[in-house]
């Protein structure tokens, strides 16, 4: 769990307060509802409200705690919750309200300004106010000649006001080129718009010659294309797409569409092309882990498109990744049926569900996202996977069995994998011994493989030559796996060289302090050696760590005989010791 960040907000760097990352709850337990009834009439128990709210991911109801809090306040103190209103209001969502607070002139700092401008500038044209907008997004403000999303939308401002020839000058972004090839991909569209189709066109193939990353240049051009009755030229530039990125499923259903002759998709709207347009920076910024800017620029987006699927995924990534089920759910729930996005929102939903404690509301999604789509793969992954976590493991069984088929060296060996974790829980170690080789021989150098045989084996006493070597290959694979170091070091104890057991053990608890398991296998190792009060003192740890029935029985009956008597020392002989 992360601590709360100050919300302090710079168009480059924007550092939001109370974005924290804590599972949401009922607000009213925590802000002005429960303070005292005049406290909570003060200027400070509104911000404390409002800062709780924002802290539970609640960024609505935050803007309208801190707004009352500035109503309340003067000066230097009132100033401060203004930009609390703001920022919090742009961050849910409320453009509008955001556009109003946004500071102007000399308020605040520049990067403050800049975030301001863009604000209202997005604002302008979601209002049909073409020159207002492009007055603003140029103004020094907004710093349109260095900041990307700024000289993203000016053209779309121009489009708006009617200035066509405005709208497909040529853009230069100094110094980003992804940047570049947005400003370019979007002129290509403005060209169109200008009904400019030859240079539209040129524009589009210019950048599919460049490398095209994704098929997005493609994919316009082919739709421009349809639109223009050329829906054979269209198929063509999508199969020549897929066949640098075959797994683009808009690229798919475009030549799908195309080869079939159906009607071409509608040119977008200004709106709409300038909300993908701020797509861009926003995914730029979240491969940089600035992931409270990029959902600034998403929200931006929203405004001018609601329907934007792709923005709303990624609102809902970013919501998740700040454990704000709640919001994450809201977005996933927004993405449209029939959309290419629709079906990795259900996966996502589902497992917000699950995330958020409602099990069972998961397995029901999942059920029906597969109902939906009884041919989709991802759909029957993911509801294995959720019956996995849901400990219905024979549920899990039968549909990845449909996945795999009769042949599973002609399946996906993760499948296998996955089926093998089922039958082991399901008390069918034969069977899931059997999917285990299979596997190894599709992919015989996956650590993952090699701990869970090695150490199964290791666990139950049989083939421990073999066993040793395949979890001394997988630690050697991933050093740093505390998993896999425990499973080395349990071999050690199997075979009886308690030392070298301890010393290996001890070096798996360093990287998995929390795993209940791994700490029961030290304690046992130093029971071994005649460490009794450090086994003692693991095996207590092991029960604050939440093991599971069986093994908590274990531990306690240990706390109270120790464990039993050595056996004889194994007939290890030199073979084992070669083998490690």
């Amino acid at each position: 769990m992360r601590a709360p960040r100050l919300l302090i907000a710079g168009l480059g760097s924007l550092v939001l307060t109370g974005c924290a990352a804590v599972a949401p709850r009922p607000v009213a337990a925590v802000t002005a509802d429960a303070l005292d009834r005049d406290y909570a009439a003060t200027a400070y128990g509104q911000f404390l409200a409002g800062q709780a709210a924002v802290n539970h991911g609640e960024t609505a109801l935050a803007a309208g705690y801190f707004s009352k809090a500035a109503g309340l306040e003067d000066g230097a103190d009132r100033a401060l919750l203004v930009t609390r209103t703001f920022t919090s209001a742009l961050l849910s969502g409320d453009i509008p309200r955001a556009a109003a607070l946004a500071p102007t002139g000399s308020d605040g700092d520049a990067g403050l300004r800049r975030l301001g401008a863009l604000v209202r500038g997005v604002e302008a044209l979601a209002t049909g106010k073409g020159k207002l907008a492009r007055v603003i997004l140029t103004s020094p403000d907004a710093s349109a000649s260095t900041e990307l999303a700024a000289a993203l939308l000016v053209p779309f401002a121009a489009a708006t006001a009617g200035d066509a020839d405005a709208s497909i000058a040529s853009s230069t972004i100094k110094g980003q080129p992804i940047g570049q090839f947005f400003a370019a991909l979007d002129q290509g569209k403005l060209f169109e718009r200008a009904r400019r189709y030859d240079e539209a066109e040129t524009a589009f193939r210019a950048l599919i010659g460049k490398g095209d990353p994704g098929g997005i240049a493609s994919l316009n051009l082919g739709q421009m294309l349809e639109r223009r009755g050329r829906a054979d030229d269209a198929a063509a530039i999508y199969a020549s797409a897929l066949a640098r990125k075959s797994d683009s499923p808009d690229l798919e259903a475009a030549r799908a569409r195309a080869r079939a002759h159906r009607p071409a998709p509608p040119l977008p709207s200004i709106r709409e092309s300038a909300a993908i347009a701020l797509v861009a920076p926003a995914t730029a910024l979240l491969a940089e882990k600035q992931e409270e800017v990029a959902l600034a620029y998403l929200r931006l987006a929203l405004r001018l498109d609601p329907t934007l699927d792709e923005a709303w995924m990624l609102v809902g990534d970013i919501l998740t990744t700040n454990l704000d089920e709640s919001g994450a759910r809201d977005a996933f729930a927004r993405v449209r049926p029939g959309s290419s996005q629709f079906l990795g929102a259900r996966t996502r939903l589902a497992w917000s569900y699950q995330n958020g404690g409602d099990k069972a509301q998961a397995l029901v999604i999942a059920r029906e996202t597969l109902a939906r789509f009884p041919d989709a793969r991802e759909a029957r992954i993911d509801l294995a996977d959720l019956l996995r976590v849901n400990e219905q493991f024979p549920e899990s069984i039968k549909v990845l069995d449909d996945l795999i088929g009769p042949q599973p060296q002609a399946s996906d060996w993760r499948l296998i994998y996955m089926r093998a974790v089922d039958e082991a829980q399901s008390e069918r170690w034969p069977d899931a011994e059997r999917d285990l080789l299979a596997a190894l021989v599709l992919r015989p150098d996956e650590p993952e493989l090699l701990n869970f045989l090695g150490y199964s084996w290791i666990d139950r006493g049989v083939r421990l030559p073999e066993a040793m070597a395949m979890v001394q290959k997988a630690v050697t694979l991933q050093p740093q796996s505390g998993a896999m170091i425990d499973s080395l070091g349990w071999g050690y104890f199997r075979i009886g060289d308690y030392p070298a057991a301890v010393q290996k053990l001890e070096a798996a608890v360093a990287l998995e302090p929390g795993d209940p398991d791994v700490n029961d296998h030290l304690g046992d190792a130093y029971w071994r050696v005649g460490r009794r009060v450090e086994a003692t003192f693991q095996w207590r740890r092991v029960l604050t760590l939440d093991p599971g029935p069986k093994l908590k029985a274990e531990v306690e009956a240990k706390l109270v005989s120790g464990l039993a008597p050595q056996p004889a020392a194994p007939a290890r002989g030199a073979a084992i010791v070669a083998a490690n």
